[in-house]
């Protein structure tokens, strides 16, 4: 009987020590998959900072270029237009006064 009582203290502090242990194994297992989350978190975010940073200066460019192609096409227009203004604007300024004193 004694032998059988002690079997079954045996039996329950050896299930005792195997949830220890598995709690153990758990709580680490846990913290392994933290850890790999956060540097799969931290790679993804890196990658997607690396991203906004390429994108931004691709749209810079593109932005830039655009700005330079408008400033060109302003300034044909502004010489264009001071040249017909150099060319025409005594006989604009003629035809102004003929019509105001037409009237």
């Amino acid at each position: 009987m004694e032998d059988m009582i002690k079997r079954i203290i045996d039996a329950d502090n050896e299930a005792k020590m195997l949830e220890e242990s598995t709690l153990k194994e758990k709580a680490e297992l846990s913290k392994k998959i933290d850890a790999e989350i956060q540097k799969i978190h931290d790679s993804y975010m890196a990658k997607a900072e690396e991203t906004v940073k390429n994108n931004r200066i691709t749209e810079e460019k593109k932005a830039k270029r655009q700005w330079e192609e408008i400033q060109q096409k302003h300034n044909s227009v502004l010489i264009k237009l001071k040249a017909d203004f150099e060319r025409n604007h005594d006989k604009w300024a003629d035809e102004i006064v003929k019509r105001a004193i037409a009237q």
